[in-house]
């Protein structure tokens, strides 16, 4: 990793606080509102997600609710593709499409619109974090069953202990700016 990004790293961490038991006891939630109030941490925050992806030809951005819409958006914007929302059930008002997945602490479903691209169509999906990857996995079933070509992944923190990023496909491209044991 160069010096540069490494002090922006630096300063991303800086900027990213630990709320201990939530959303329930033994999780160690990781916020990033503080990097979203700071406009420096908000803008080269931006500008690290997206700079591995520029030159991918990636037509849409898909975001997780919620927090993935955060970076999401401004990725979408970055990379000059469309942004589309995966929610949670009951969000979305055109017909939709549903895949379950296992939390680190339960389980949820999310949803996506039935015509939020075309098939074949480059999709980049983004969340802020990655723990165990059940809704970044789930995500992808969603692009893939409207055949969409997963070209790459986005998230700024990694809890490793909990492997996620090992559910997703090897070969495809994975931008992680912190990762936490």
């Amino acid at each position: 990793m160069d010096a540069v990004k490494q002090q922006i790293i630096s300063l991303i961490e800086e900027n990213i606080r630990n709320i201990p038991d939530f959303p329930k006891q033994g999780i160690q939630f990781k916020d990033i509102t503080p990097l979203l109030k700071n406009p420096d941490t908000l803008e080269l925050t931006s500008q690290v997600l997206a700079r591995p992806f520029r030159h991918m030809d990636i037509d849409y951005v898909v975001g997780l609710e919620s927090r993935g819409f955060l970076f999401g958006t401004n990725l979408a914007q970055d990379l000059h593709a469309g942004f589309i929302p995966i929610r949670k059930p009951g969000k979305l008002p055109a017909e939709t499409i549903t895949a379950t997945y296992a939390l680190e602490y339960g389980e949820d479903k999310i949803q996506m619109h039935k015509d939020a691209f075309e098939k074949g169509d480059r999709i980049l999906i983004h969340d802020d974090l990655i723990a165990t990857g059940g809704s970044a996995e789930a995500a992808t079933e969603l692009v893939e069953e409207l055949g969409g070509e997963v070209v790459g992944y986005s998230f700024i923190i990694e809890l490793t202990a909990l492997q996620g990023v090992d559910k997703l496909p090897a070969d495809i491209s994975k931008e992680i700016l912190i990762s936490i044991d």
